[in-house]
C-alpha cells in the first residue's frame, strides 16, 4: 500500500501505525457521487483487514450510498481522530459489493464486536438479525493509497 502524505508540513503515519490506527472504533466518511453528480457523504462502521489491505462497510441493499456505488464505484473515504493530538487516514477506492449471506453476516459480526464489543445485547442482536435477513450488503472498499498525518508526532518547542 502506498503512505502518501496529507501535508507536507504534518508528519505522516507508517504503514504500521495507519493500520493501527484503522483498528480504532472511529467511523469512516464515506464520500460517493449520486446519480445527478451531487457529492453524499455518509458515516459508517468499518473494519479493515490488514492481510488483504481492503476495509469493509455495511449497508442495506437500497441505501444511497449503496446505489451511488453502484453507479460509480468509485469512492473516497476519511477516518479520523478529532480529538488533539490530531491524526488520521484518507484515500481514494474501488468499490465491490458482496451480497452474500456468508459474507455478509461474516463480516456484520467483526465490525458489531469491533463496535460494540459483543454479539450478546439487543442493540448487537438486532444488527446481526438484520444482516441475516438477506437486506444487508457488504461494501469492500479497495484503496489506491493512504493519505495520513499525526499531529502527535510534531515536536512543540
Amino acid at each position: 500500500m502506498k503512505i502518501l502524505k496529507a501535508n507536507p508540513e504534518i508528519p505522516s503515519m507508517t504503514m504500521e501505525e495507519a493500520e493501527r490506527f484503522l483498528e480504532s472504533k472511529l467511523n469512516l466518511q464515506l464520500a460517493t457521487i449520486d446519480s445527478k453528480g451531487d457529492p453524499n457523504i455518509q458515516p459508517v462502521w468499518f473494519y479493515y483487514d490488514k492481510n488483504k489491505e481492503k476495509l469493509f462497510i455495511m449497508t442495506g441493499k437500497n441505501t444511497k450510498k449503496s446505489q451511488n456505488v453502484r453507479e460509480s464505484p468509485i469512492i473516497y473515504f476519511c477516518i479520523e481522530d478529532g480529538n488533539s493530538p490530531y491524526k488520521g487516514v484518507k484515500g481514494k477506492g474501488i468499490v465491490t459489493i458482496y451480497d452474500n449471506l456468508q459474507t455478509v453476516v461474516s463480516l456484520s459480526n467483526k465490525m458489531i464486536i469491533k463496535y460494540l464489543g459483543t454479539l450478546d445485547n439487543p442493540m448487537s442482536k438486532a444488527i446481526s438479525e438484520r444482516s441475516k435477513s438477506g437486506e444487508g450488503i457488504i461494501i469492500e472498499i479497495t484503496p489506491k493509497f493512504f493519505s495520513t498525518w499525526d499531529f502527535d508526532k510534531m515536536s512543540i518547542s
